[in-house]
């Protein structure tokens, strides 16, 4: 009489289950959102458009990208871990959001290693060190000499504390046992100008605003910061080339969800982000700024995410960083 009774209340579940899932819609049945917590036109901004794009085409269902910029990305960030987690909003944020505010803001409105799933890593592009022109160093070697050589006597550009030149120039001291003076502007752009002025000696900036520079002999670069080459500039060393142990700074993009996406949905997510990113012209379009896809399981990125975060906070601690 038990055995029976046990018999029916497993068909029982498998049927009640089977009919919950034969109601349920199949995901997705609704237009999906997309945050980009950075202003339009930027690389944020054209990653997410692009996703929106192409998740509209394999899954028949609106994508909107809403751009929430402010708060060096944390605005747009506490939208999307204040969402469901059902997969119909996401998030596009590049590293500084995620790996570099907790260490910069004791008060931020989220914690991105418990309020968001790790997605998919959709691309890296790595940073270049270049110098003004009157600047006595043709090599990181000859750089690092110069700066020991007279302490305090070069300074560096950056878009403001605590960005991402910021803290490279910051690593960058660090490694390398140098005292070199921050200059800190409200933008990159301005920094840019400023050491293409001469008005700072030298600056870790994104290789698709320097490279018209480079190219008509405004600035000078010397490495790249990211672990191998970039097809970009094939013929610039790596800092770890250049004679740097382990000197890594990218500014990577990723996607993310809000915490407890569920796993099938995270699978299906990173799947056909993935492919997305396999895309000849994409990939191309990448390149020409300094970026490449990179692939990571949502497990290898979650790792990853946690390495960086304490990379970063160590990088503020030492260097005492604090936000504008």
């Amino acid at each position: 009489m038990r055995t029976g009774y046990l018999l029916y209340c497993t068909a029982a579940c498998a049927l009640t289950a089977s009919q919950v899932a034969a109601q349920s819609p199949a995901w997705p049945a609704r237009p999906l959102r997309i945050i980009a917590a950075q202003s339009p036109g930027g690389v944020t901004d054209m990653l997410a458009r692009t996703l929106a794009q192409k998740f509209n085409e394999a899954w028949k269902q609106p994508a909107v990208v809403e751009n929430r910029a402010g708060a060096a990305g944390a605005i747009g960030t506490e939208v999307a871990v204040k969402a469901p987690p059902d997969g119909y909003t996401l998030l596009l944020s590049s590293a500084g959001p995620i790996v570099i505010n907790p260490g910069l803001y004791p008060k931020l409105g989220y914690d991105p290693l418990r309020d968001l799933t790790p997605v998919a890593f959709v691309a890296a592009s790595p940073l270049m060190l270049v110098v003004h022109p009157s600047v006595p160093a043709n090599s990181v070697k000859a750089l690092i000499a110069l700066a020991r050589a007279q302490p305090e006597r070069l300074s560096y550009g950056s878009g403001g504390n605590g960005s991402p030149a910021h803290l490279t120039a910051e690593l960058f001291k660090s490694a390398t046992a140098t005292r070199i003076t921050h200059i800190p502007f409200k933008g990159s752009a301005p920094s840019v100008l400023a050491l293409v002025g001469g008005q700072i000696d030298l600056s870790f900036t994104t290789i698709v605003i320097s490279i018209p520079q480079v190219k008509g002999g405004r600035l000078r670069a010397l490495a790249v910061t990211s672990p191998q080459r970039s097809r970009a500039v094939p013929a610039l060393p790596t800092m770890i080339e250049a004679g740097v142990r382990a000197f890594e700074s990218q500014q990577w993009f990723g996607l993310f969800a809000p915490a407890a996406l569920p796993k099938e949905l995270i699978a299906k997510l990173h799947a056909e982000t993935l492919r997305i990113m396999e895309n000849a012209e994409l990939r191309e379009r990448l390149a020409a700024d300094g970026g490449e896809p990179v692939a990571m399981t949502p497990e290898q990125f979650a790792a990853f995410i946690r390495a960086d975060a304490a990379r970063w906070a160590q990088v503020i601690k030492t260097s005492g960083a604090t936000a504008d």
